[in-house]
């Protein structure tokens, strides 16, 4: 009788998060602008593999954003800021911030370019070229 009852408590112990990961309408809103934010500045590629590398850190990655929101909220709103972190908090966020920053870049990447190419430069380029 003690092993089963010990065995039914180990069955469970390292149990994850059942199901599919389902953001909040506010956490969808924000991870989609932050991505399009990131993909428009050219930097969905190393973002993806910062994300892909540290994808079982999430946990780590909101006590950061934890300890660092004093700081950080003299930049970004409060209520933003705790969103994200508790964002980071779930199992499965990661993955969808990755679809989401690739799918950001794809329609960045399959909007029309801008026709008047000087405008669309950044000042390095426009000096470069």
């Amino acid at each position: 009788m003690e092993g089963e009852r010990l065995f039914g408590w180990l069955k469970h112990a390292f149990a994850v998060e059942p199901g599919e990961f389902a953001p909040t309408d506010q956490e969808t809103a924000l991870v989609d602008r932050l991505a399009a934010a990131i993909a428009r500045r050219g930097l969905s590629t190393p973002a993806l593999i910062g994300l892909e590398c540290s994808h079982n850190l999430n946990f780590l990655a909101s006590q950061a954003l934890v300890f660092t929101q004093p700081v950080a909220q003299l930049i970004f709103k409060p209520d933003e800021y705790e969103t994200f972190a508790r964002f980071l908090d779930r199992r499965g966020s990661v993955e969808y911030f990755c679809r989401r920053l690739e799918a950001a870049a794809d329609d960045l990447d399959r909007s029309p370019a801008p026709r008047d190419e000087a405008a669309a430069a950044s000042p390095i380029e426009r000096n470069v070229g």
